[in-house]
């Protein structure tokens, strides 16, 4: 990620002008191309203060387009940015008007928009919209923004997933595929601490893609340990996504060696991670689970309404971020669901209790569910590069787990709504455990050893079932029909990958 902000070179003054400044960005079209090439697509920031006497000013107050004060003029105010009026998006044509703009910027190659200070951040209480007071209203701001760039996309662009990162919205946004995050969180130990509760509040009302600016968005404060746990932390929530004000480097490039060659190694098992979680995803669009889940939903025990250190990422990682300062240890709770593996050393610890995990800088708390199923790739560079063609599927076994079931989504990664249109794929994964079995049989995978009672079984190549040790039986379905792509198939027009071509 390449992150930047821009109001103009001189940040005041530039709102409601909705163009490319051409001095700085001489030729965006070409540019933005270059990127997609390298596989950046570039999402633009906009915001609705239109300020007086930029570009579509007169043009706004001219259609009325904008919220009013009690005389029925057009209303004005003073904020950081300079003396501005507010499009009143709740008039259908400033939805419009809006709305074209976004068009026009996404026809010459934009591809997701970012609605900043969008609560609005400055809106006066007596402001009057076409519904309403600026103070009754208010909290609908986001959504109706929201709403305005994803009917426009289903009118304009209906075959296109549209990517909406807005800082407000409102029950029931995530209908308008809304990517909210935590906004403009302090770049310290009590901005890091409090993230995973609200990511964990937050997808329990709904909006799932709750996520935090890594590393911290606001201030001087520069600590290597605090960005490394940030980021650490972040490979387990939903969007990984670094933004930070020009004082501390967002970009894990500008930190020293140390702190690259941690963030880089995390980086890389967030790729790795892609079939999981972008199950996690669909799960999420079909059913309104939560990527982050609380433990209380799996372990009936009342005081774990309170734990908000630790959580699930999907049913079978379990997540404990380091949030102290010089931290050696972590006391983290075990869902007594399950049994559980730590995933860094393979150690198998019996669910339903707390224990103590010693920590280096070089890891955060990771737990992997005993008799899950985790399917993975060789890390990538970009998404445009994702593929199943190489998937290693994981199994996570001890001899306490009799059966086992799991299974793994895909798509094109660009069509909307594929699954409503059966152009996805369900791989299923089951496995019985056979203790009668006195021989090893092994076709097509991959041993990784383990401590005794912690076995991980890799099963990778164009194969639909992969035979673990101790008489396992692994198998794969394919459900749902298959998405056109010519360099992802073989001559006989089956899948490549662990799949039943």
């Amino acid at each position: 990620m390449l992150d930047l902000f821009w109001f103009g070179p001189d940040v005041k003054g530039h709102l409601g002008n909705l163009e490319w400044d051409l001095d700085s960005f001489p030729q965006p079209e070409r540019m933005m191309a270059g990127l997609k090439e390298k596989g950046v697509n570039t999402v633009l920031i906009t915001e609705p203060f239109i300020l007086k006497g930029t570009g579509k000013y007169q043009e706004v107050l001219d259609k009325g387009l904008v919220g009013l004060d009690a005389s029925g003029k057009p209303y004005h105010y003073d904020f950081y940015f300079g003396n501005t009026t507010l499009l009143d998006l709740f008039k259908p044509e400033a939805r419009d008007w809006f709305w074209e703009i976004y068009k026009k910027h996404t026809l010459s190659g934009v591809d997701g928009w970012w609605g900043d200070l969008g609560e609005p951040e400055r809106h006066p209480d007596d402001m009057i919209h076409v519904n309403g007071r600026g103070d009754e209203v208010h909290n609908l701001y986001g959504h109706i923004w929201a709403k305005t760039i994803f009917d426009g996309y289903a009118k304009d662009f209906p075959s296109r997933r549209p990517m909406i990162l807005m800082r407000s919205g409102f029950v029931g946004s995530q209908r308008y595929g809304m990517i909210p995050w935590t906004g403009d969180v302090n770049r310290t130990w009590g901005g890091l601490k409090p993230q995973v509760e609200l990511s964990l509040s937050m997808g329990l009302q709904g909006l799932a893609y709750m996520h935090s600016d890594l590393g911290g968005f606001a201030g001087n404060y520069k600590d290597a340990e605090l960005y490394t746990r940030w980021l650490q932390y972040g490979v387990f929530q939903p969007v990984y996504r670094t933004h930070a004000q020009e004082d501390v480097p967002a970009e894990p490039v500008f930190w020293d060696e140390d702190t690259k060659d941690i963030v880089r190694r995390y980086i890389k098992l967030r790729y790795a991670l892609m079939p999981y979680n972008y199950t996690l995803l669909y799960e999420n669009a079909v059913k309104g689970t939560p990527m982050m889940r609380p433990l209380f939903y799996v372990d009936d025990n009342p005081a774990l309404l309170e734990n908000t250190t630790t959580y699930l990422w999907g049913d079978d990682f379990l997540v404990t971020p380091v949030t102290d300062k010089g931290a050696t240890t972590q006391k983290v709770h075990l869902p007594e669901n399950a049994d559980w593996f730590n995933y860094w050393t393979g150690e198998a610890f019996e669910g339903g209790r707390e224990i103590e995990v010693p920590v280096d800088i070089d890891n955060i708390p990771v737990f992997v569910k005993i008799g899950a199923f985790i399917p993975m790739v060789p890390p990538f560079q970009s998404t445009k590069d994702y593929g199943s063609s190489k998937l290693i599927l994981h199994y996570y076994h001890d001899t306490s787990v009799g059966q086992s079931e799991g299974y793994m989504y895909e798509d094109d990664g660009h069509t909307k709504e594929a699954y409503l249109t059966r152009e996805y794929e369900l791989l299923k994964f089951s496995a019985e455990y056979k203790k009668e079995a006195s021989h090893q049989r092994h076709a097509g995978g991959v041993r990784l050893p383990g401590p005794a009672g912690a076995q991980r079984y890799r099963a990778g190549g164009a194969q639909c079932a992969g035979k673990a040790p101790l008489g396992w039986e692994e198998i794969c379905e394919r459900v749902g029909r298959s998405f056109p792509s010519a360099d992802d198939k073989n001559e006989s027009g089956a899948r490549d990958g662990f799949g039943c071509g």
